[in-house]
């Protein structure tokens, strides 16, 4: 049955909801099965459309349909049963509410009558995921399940994108209903606004063009909205230079002479140089986090602000907006070319070459740079080179901590939905699952996960998944013995009084690896880095490289909390 067709046919409200699920194209759910879901793996265990694939941890199913929904634009789709399987979705659910990305995850519950009386496997659910979801849902009659489903996957995948979560009692799955799933949607609350102003867009187009200093600073949003393109036509255009969050690594290739790359506490000393200077900052898709912003009273403090959002709330939040625009990333960037390039017809172009020549100034005399060694391996060493082997080639996948810093300082992104990272939550282990969901999503594509052995060990368990999926995915360790941006924070600000830190030389990770059936891999030199990455790049298993690393290198520049971010050290 295709989308949009109405069939009356009696059925269980489980097979109503993978039939649904069916609908909505959905051909992955990342789950694990348990008393509370079991008539809803009955069924899908006879799903034609729909393959299941089993994580070893709930949370790990929910990084794996982020991952998936991240790499291929599509909604992931998780599942756990009631009580602590639902729980352990949480901070999956809460890693994608907030980074904006749109995944469905669906729980078991006790039956409706045991509902509140603190049953065997009971969470409230909704209650606990509210401040974490876009939307959620307790189903307590099964002819409303099909409704549910269908403003589910719109609510996830329009506007802001953002999780949202059905809660499904035992007995509501048993329950009879007649199927109808018609294309009939009444969601009168809910409507995002997608143009933006035009008259709005006319003035932003007007106060870009006088503006002599302007930065274009955009975000995770772009991405959202398919609007890189877009985007590098109207940077090229008006020669605005380029700042991408964390999460819009990928909206504006790294090599184009216009990027300043990632600003803020780990970001290029340009990219703050030119946020610090400018007179006018054009944010798309974007919000003023404070790992950007630094000292919020001090950030661009001689610039203008244009905020260009699909969500108002986050318009005006954290910095003083001179223009607001309120819309979709896409249709908000076409409105400006087209405005901006009749201002140009009649005027010319905007004189721009000053600001410019003092970008590519700063640019010559800050580079990023960092320690090379010559008998021990320099973690950035590590990432270049796999950026090298592959030509850059790869969805990367990251950790959280100093291995994602480093990936997003080394690895030069040159297209969207190559990059699945943890920004708001900072999420450690969200690399390898992420990893999973990415390469089951882009099964010809190669997939990379840059991590740390802290991260790694929050959910080693998962390269039973990869095994047993046979997913060719290169897992790179940056091994430093450490958790190491605690310790670089321990370091700065806490005389270097190692807390809870060092982590023992356990486990060996090639033994580990190969426990599960993968290949390990290790590089305890320079030299055998390269040679590491090539086997691993020619072998279709499931790959473990483990670096040693020089234990105590620092993720440099750094931006201290609550300095200003012209002020770095390193």
């Amino acid at each position: 049955m295709k989308r949009g067709e109405i069939a009356l046919v009696k059925m269980t409200g489980a097979e109503a909801l993978i039939r649904a699920l069916e609908i909505e194209g959905v051909e992955f759910i990342f789950g694990y099965p348990g008393g509370a879901t079991l008539p809803i793996y009955d069924v899908l265990f006879d799903s034609k459309q729909i393959r299941h694939i089993l994580v070893r941890h709930e949370q790990c199913a929910a990084h794996a349909a982020d991952g998936y929904a991240r790499s291929t634009g599509k909604v992931g789709v998780c599942m756990a049963t009631s009580g602590p399987g639902a729980t352990n979705l949480v901070t999956g659910i809460a890693n994608a509410y907030m980074d904006s990305v749109p995944i469905v995850a669906i729980t078991g519950q006790v039956a409706t009558s045991l509902i509140g009386t603190d049953a065997f496997q009971e969470a409230d659910i909704t209650g606990i995921t509210s401040p974490i979801t876009k939307h959620n849902y307790l189903v307590k009659k099964a002819e409303d399940l099909p409704r549910v489903v269908k403003e589910a996957f719109h609510i996830t995948s329009t506007g802001r994108p953002g999780p949202v979560l059905i809660d499904v009692p035992k007995d509501v799955s048993l329950a009879l209903i007649d199927f109808d799933y018609s294309e009939r949607l009444s969601m009168p609350g809910y409507k995002p606004s997608y143009k933006g102003h035009p008259n709005q867009i006319k003035q932003a187009a007007r106060k870009i063009y006088e503006s002599s200093r302007p930065v274009l600073y955009v975000g995770g949003g772009i991405i959202i909205a398919e609007a890189c393109a877009e985007l590098l036509e109207f940077a090229q255009l008006a020669q605005i230079p380029v700042t991408n969050t964390l999460m819009g690594k990928g909206c504006f290739p790294d090599h184009n002479p216009l990027a300043l790359h990632m600003p803020g506490m780990h970001g290029t000393r340009y990219a703050n140089y030119a946020l610090t200077e400018a007179d006018l900052i054009i944010a798309v898709g974007v919000r003023f986090d404070d790992r950007v912003t630094g000292k919020l009273s001090e950030f661009a403090s001689k610039a203008g602000v244009i905020h260009a959002d699909i969500d108002p709330a986050e318009i005006g939040k954290n910095v003083r907006v001179d223009i607001p625009i309120v819309g979709d990333a896409r249709n908000i960037l076409s409105g400006l070319i087209a405005a901006y390039s009749k201002i140009v017809e009649k005027e010319g172009p905007a004189e721009r070459t000053p600001w410019l020549e003092q970008i590519a100034e700063w640019k010559r005399q800050y580079p990023l740079t960092y320690k090379k060694l010559r008998n021990q391996i320099s973690p950035e060493f590590v990432v270049e080179q796999l950026y090298e082997a592959t030509g850059g080639d790869a969805i990367v996948t990251t950790g959280v901590g100093q291995n994602q810093m480093w990936t997003a300082q080394y690895w030069k992104f040159k297209r969207p939905r190559s990059f699945c990272s943890s920004g708001g939550l900072g999420t450690m282990g969200y690399g390898l699952p992420a990893a999973i969901g990415a390469q089951i999503g882009n099964p010809g594509s190669l997939v990379i996960d840059i991590d740390g052995d802290g991260s790694i060990q929050m959910v080693i368990q998962e390269l039973a998944t990869a095994v047993v999926n046979r997913l060719p995915i290169k897992i790179a360790i940056l091994n430093n013995g450490f958790l190491g941006m605690v310790r670089q924070w321990q370091q700065f600000f806490h005389d270097c009084r190692y807390s809870q830190t060092c982590i023992p030389e356990v486990p060996d990770f090639v033994k580990v690896a190969e426990a599960y059936g993968a290949l390990g891999l290790r590089a305890t030199t320079p030299e055998e880095v390269r040679p590491v990455i090539e086997r691993a790049l020619q072998s279709d298993l499931t790959t473990v490289m483990d670096f040693k690393v020089y234990r105590e290198q620092n993720v440099y520049p750094m931006v201290a909390p609550g300095k200003p971010i012209a002020e770095m050290i390193g």
